[in-house]
């Protein structure tokens, strides 16, 4: 009899999804930590405040006591670009907690209920989608006015549609299920079917679009920084940053537009990588289910 050896170190090498996820895994957690150790770090005189304006030179370059320069209002850029990690993360986090709380409830329910229900609420939910994200959280920043909570609002809307149909559609699909037939059959309530039967069957692939969404809403929060739609201009943001640094490229200063515009491209890329590896492994136990 012949036998065959599978080659086990190929077989235990993990594949370029997975690498590329532990890439970006590495970058969002290593965000994270700076955005909590930011202010340990200010308060035992490694970082400078990111609000001091009036004790520094400006435009000045990158040297020993400011490691990335300082920008047009003598601001440290240093110290602002790694406290622009605290805004972006929070309004970031609010953003998508606001749409996935949103979305993901009106989802179960449009796709239990059916009906009218179902009809008037993939009206709605297609009315939003149909809309261009950026231009409707700008319009709607606009009206919000500045600050945290305003701008998290704004960036949210835009996402609801993208929770309620993935819920939707997997409520739709599982609703008819033998365990929730079951149920209903032994009178569970319509509350109970949809919070202990269906709710943990439908958010498998949740915590992918939170992820991708979290990359996305960096951008928009970048976006409308620049626009001078974002938070105050005294909190550290690097939208805010890059739009007062777009005057310094013509006279050669490249320190105040590099480093806030590398922080943002790098988290947007890191969570960017982080949600494409959360989606392969979510296919892949789909398929293996299957």
């Amino acid at each position: 009899m012949t036998t065959f050896k599978l080659p086990i170190n190929r077989l235990s090498r993990p594949n370029l999804t997975t690498q590329l996820m532990r890439i970006g895994l590495v970058i969002t957690i290593s965000f994270i930590l700076i955005a909590l150790f930011a202010p340990i770090l200010q308060t035992i005189g490694i970082l400078k405040d990111p609000r001091d304006l009036l004790s520094f030179p400006i435009q000045e370059a990158p040297s020993f006591n400011h490691w990335f320069g300082t920008n047009i209002r003598g601001y440290d850029v240093f110290s602002r670009t790694l406290f622009g990690t605290q805004a972006a993360l929070q309004v970031v986090l609010l953003a998508t907690l606001i749409s996935m709380l949103v979305g993901v409830p009106l989802g179960l329910i449009s796709g239990y209920q059916g009906g009218r229900i179902d009809r008037i609420l993939l009206f709605l939910m297609d009315t939003i989608y149909t809309l261009p994200g950026l231009l409707l959280s700008i319009t709607l920043a606009f009206i919000l006015g500045r600050g945290i909570f305003n701008v998290a609002i704004a960036v949210s809307i835009s996402y609801i549609p993208q929770y309620f149909r993935i819920v939707r559609n997997q409520t739709v699909s599982v609703k008819n299920e033998l365990f929730v037939e079951a149920a209903q059959a032994l009178g569970a309530t319509p509350f109970r079917v949809l919070t202990k039967y269906l709710f943990f069957n439908v958010i498998q692939s949740v915590p992918v679009i939170f992820t991708l969404n979290a990359a996305d809403a960096i951008l928009v929060l970048g976006g409308l920084g620049f626009l001078g739609l974002g938070l105050p201009e005294e909190i550290p943001e690097w939208g805010h940053d890059l739009k007062e640094a777009l005057a310094d490229l013509s006279t050669g200063i490249w320190w105040t537009t590099l480093y806030p515009g590398l922080a943002l491209t790098t988290m947007v890329v890191g969570l960017s990588l982080l949600g494409e590896g959360l989606s392969e492994v979510f296919n892949r136990g789909l398929n293996t289910k299957r």
